[in-house]
């Protein structure tokens, strides 16, 4: 199984990136996570450029269509999305019968600097991914004032934290999986 993960910073330290390669190292066998690492060569999203994908945003399509899942980790700028991850959705978005985000289960966590843990970031991410047509998983894993409660490992050092990060990690997992048809 893949789980392709999007960092909504393009800060060469983010906590966000550090939070998603930290995830990586907690997949059980046979689950790997890619990170993809060309939001900040998106460009912004005008319908009038439809009719020519721009070759970040087919990679990010192809990336999304060959993924099992989704996991968002955004941090929070002015209480809400940044502009390069809504950028990088609304491109992903459209066309609307064709987005690979539809039906495709994602989940959203996020640190940041402030006391909120990018809340408020998740809240709205995971409002945008359900627009689109997303299984979104309704959970939130908020790390604050990430810089002292990220661990070396990118992981949170909180044992709370820990346990909510794996409970999304599993639901995420567990939402990928084929059905199984009972004979």
């Amino acid at each position: 199984m893949r789980i392709l993960g999007i960092s909504g910073s393009l800060r060469r330290d983010s906590h966000n990136t550090r939070l998603l390669r930290g995830v990586a190292s907690l997949l059980p066998e046979g689950v790997e996570l890619e990170l993809f690492e060309q939001l900040g060569a998106i460009p912004p999203y005008s319908e009038d450029d439809e009719h020519e994908t721009p070759p970040a945003v087919a990679a990010l399509k192809a990336a999304i269509a060959g993924s099992d899942a989704v996991l968002v980790a955004t941090p929070e700028y002015n209480a809400s999305i940044p502009g390069v991850l809504k950028n990088a959705l609304d491109w992903v978005s459209r066309p609307v019968a064709d987005t690979p985000l539809l039906g495709k289960p994602v989940a959203v966590i996020g640190a940041s600097t402030s006391l909120f843990g990018a809340v408020w970031a998740q809240a709205e991410t995971r409002k945008v991914l359900s627009t689109i047509g997303a299984r979104v998983v309704d959970r939130e894993l908020p790390v604050p004032e990430a810089e002292e409660t990220l661990g070396g490992d990118g992981l949170p050092r909180d044992p709370d934290a820990r346990e909510l990060l794996d409970a999304t990690l599993t639901e995420l997992i567990e939402s990928a999986e084929p059905e199984r048809v009972a004979v």
